[in-house]
């Protein structure tokens, strides 16, 4: 029998020939302009580093100083008006914050509901329709050197509280 062969175990090997074979035609010092590039993304790496350590230390300070919790309680007459579960607005919380603590918690729901679930269901269309808001401004903000964020974070957190309300709205008509 003959060993079939896939397009997609070429793609990135003939990418890689294109480019260097673009650059040999137009007379471009491929690997001087590839070392260049390099160093230019290590530096923007390295500007980066302050930003992500304070959105990291505030996500830290804002999950173990009992703040989620509290807003959870806050919101908790919102929520049962909504239908929204407590476990869900907690997701969506944590989310805004930190992709992996988000991530951690999606895998105890799991656990404790199963992923074939109401819960498990609402979890998964959380992750995939929401982002980490605080995270992405730092980032994107701060690899720019923007330092004022404007509307950005308010917008980004009335996304995020959309996204809440389309998954519950969706995962409720489509699952129960």
């Amino acid at each position: 029998m003959a060993e079939q062969i896939s397009i997609s175990s070429w793609i990135i090997p003939v990418v890689m020939a294109a480019v260097f074979l673009h650059g040999l035609i137009n007379n471009v010092r491929v690997f001087e302009v590839f070392t260049q590039g390099a160093q230019e993304g290590l530096q923007l790496a390295v500007k980066l580093v302050p930003y992500l350590l304070g959105i990291y230390v505030a996500v830290s300070i804002f999950r173990e100083s009992g703040a989620v919790d509290l807003m959870v309680k806050v919101l908790n007459p919102v929520i049962r008006l909504l239908e929204i579960p407590a476990d869900a607005l907690f997701l969506s919380i944590v989310r805004t914050l930190s992709g992996p603590a988000a991530l951690s918690m999606m895998v105890e729901i799991f656990d404790t509901y199963g992923p074939d679930s109401y819960m498990g269901r609402l979890a998964s269309t959380l992750m995939g329709s929401t982002d980490t808001t605080f995270y992405i401004i730092a980032i994107y903000f701060g690899s720019v050197g923007i330092k004022k964020t404007r509307y950005a974070v308010p917008v980004g957190i009335m996304a995020d509280f959309a996204s809440l309300l389309a998954s519950v709205y969706i995962v409720k008509r489509l699952f129960e």
